[in-house]
C-alpha cells in the first residue's frame, strides 16, 4: 500500500508519538541501554545524536531517501520511518518501540495521555505554496470569495479539520496542510523550494489499562489511517495539491 502513497508525493513517512503526563528520564543509564536495546533489535539504527530538547538514535540515509528514528523528549516518545519500502517495516519500528521503551523508562498505563499515528506527505514546490494550496482546496468553494483574482495574493492557507472517529474510547484523527511559510509576514518576491506537508494523524486518548494493549491499540490506529489515507486524503487532498503543483 505504501507504493500508493509514494506514488502522489515526493517523500512519506510513518510517525509515532506516545504523549505522557510525566517528564521522561534523561539519565545516561536508562537512555543508553534503551537505545542499546533498540540497535539489537533494528540494527540499522546506529547513530546517537542530541538536539535541543530531544535524544535521537537515527539510521542513515540510504539511497532511497529511507531512514528511520527513534527519539525521546521531556513528556514524549517517538519513532519515526521515511520513505519505508512497506508499511509493515514502519509498523514493525514502532511495535518494537511501545514493547520496549516502557520498562527502560518506568512508564506506568497511569503514565500515558495518548498514542497517534501520523501519516505524512511531503509535495516539492516552488512560489507560492500558500497559493497552490488555495488553488487545489479552495478555489471552488464559498471560501475562494474572500480572495479577489488579480489583486490579492495568498498569505497563509493552512487548512486543518479535525474528526471524531469513536466517541467510546476518543479515537480522533486530524488532517493538516502546512504551506511552510509565516503567516502574517509580507511575501517575499522569491520563495524559498519548501515542501508542502500534509499530515494524517490518528490519535487515541487514554485510559490505557495495560502497556502490553499498546501494540494492539497501534494496529487500530493503523486501520485507521490506511481507511482516511486511501479513501478520503488522496483524493481530496493529495491529488488535488499534487495537480496544482504540476499546472503550473
Amino acid at each position: 500500500m505504501s507504493e500508493s502513497f509514494h506514488s502522489v508525493c515526493r517523500d512519506f513517512y510513518v510517525n509515532q508519538k506516545l504523549a505522557l503526563k510525566m517528564d521522561l528520564p534523561w539519565g545516561r543509564e536508562p537512555v543508553l541501554e534503551l537505545f542499546d536495546r533498540m540497535r539489537k533489535e533494528v540494527p540499522s539504527l546506529t547513530d546517537l545524536r542530541r538536539y535541543d530538547h530531544e535524544i535521537s538514535l537515527e539510521s542513515p540515509e540510504d539511497d532511497d531517501r529511507s531512514y528511520s528514528w527513534v527519539a525521546l523528549r521531556q513528556t514524549s516518545l517517538r519513532s519515526g520511518v521515511v520513505n519505508p519500502a512497506d508499511l509493515a517495516d514502519a509498523y514493525r519500528l514502532h511495535r518494537t518501540v511501545l514493547q520496549t521503551a516502557p520498562w527502560f523508562l518506568s512508564i506506568r498505563p497511569l503514565d500515558i495521555d495518548h498514542l497517534e499515528l501520523v501519516f505524512g506527505f511531503d509535495f516539492e514546490a516552488e512560489g507560492n505554496r500558500d497559493a497552490i494550496i488555495f488553488d487545489a482546496l479552495l478555489a471552488d468553494t464559498p471560501l475562494a470569495g474572500l480572495l479577489e483574482r488579480g489583486r490579492d495574493e495568498p498569505l497563509d492557507v493552512q487548512p486543518f479539520i479535525g474528526l471524531n472517529l469513536d466517541r467510546n474510547d476518543g479515537t480522533t484523527a486530524f488532517v493538516e496542510v502546512k504551506s511552510r511559510t509565516k503567516g502574517g509576514e509580507p511575501i517575499p518576491q522569491r520563495f524559498p523550494s519548501e515542501p508542502i506537508s500534509v499530515y494524517l494523524t490518528v490519535r487515541r486518548t487514554g485510559p490505557i489499562d495495560r502497556l502490553e494493549d499498546l501494540p494492539t491499540v497501534l494496529a487500530g490506529l493503523a486501520g485507521h489511517a490506511e481507511r482516511l489515507a486511501e479513501e478520503r486524503v488522496i483524493p481530496s487532498v493529495l491529488i488535488p495539491i499534487r495537480d496544482a503543483i504540476l499546472s503550473r
